[in-house]
């Protein structure tokens, strides 16, 4: 690989990864799908506390995880890239920058306005900073069994709603 091969490499790896809202990590188990913020060569996320995303086991400072990053319009694989885990002791300088820039893509906070003070006792900041890329796509789909969830889904609708929703719809 060129010089100018690796620099386009990052280069991809970097614009992927801004503009994807949602990554792909894994660390020593399956892959979760994690929102995140780049920041000054890194993506930068927050979790594992309450109220939060949970992030992928064995993401420690000093690991490595692997990135999948998908494209915004269509969904699919664009780029995969090794990472170097780094996480960020609570109220250091480079936490403090990191959660400048997380807290404003943070939607739906419960307590927007204790929410560094609750990241900073209750959940992890990590840094992924971008080593090896690969643009190569699988020969596999690599599709994969949902991980168990806490979540619910909402009961069947009543049978009797689409009749009521039709009707409304031709009173207007």
């Amino acid at each position: 690989m060129t010089a100018a091969d690796v620099l386009l490499a990052r280069a991809l790896v970097e614009e992927a990864t801004k503009k994807s809202g949602l990554i792909w990590v894994r660390g020593t188990g399956p892959s979760r799908a994690l929102w995140h913020v780049w920041h000054e060569g890194a993506a930068l996320l927050v979790g594992d506390g309450p109220g939060e995303q949970p992030l992928p086991a064995g993401l420690d400072a000093g690991a490595t995880a692997e990135v999948t990053v998908r494209s915004k319009d269509k969904g699919g694989r664009l780029v995969a890239w090794t990472a170097a885990v780094a996480v960020l002791e609570p109220h250091s300088e480079e936490w403090e920058a990191a959660v400048g820039e997380l807290r404003g893509k943070r939607l739906n906070a419960p307590d927007a306005d204790r929410l560094t003070d609750r990241w900073a006792s209750e959940c992890r900041v990590l840094r992924l900073t971008p080593g090896a890329s690969s643009t190569d796509l699988p020969h596999s789909s690599l599709a994969a069994r949902p991980l168990p969830t806490a979540a619910t889904t909402r009961r069947t609708a009543p049978a009797a709603l689409p009749r009521l929703l039709l009707k409304r719809r031709g009173k207007r």
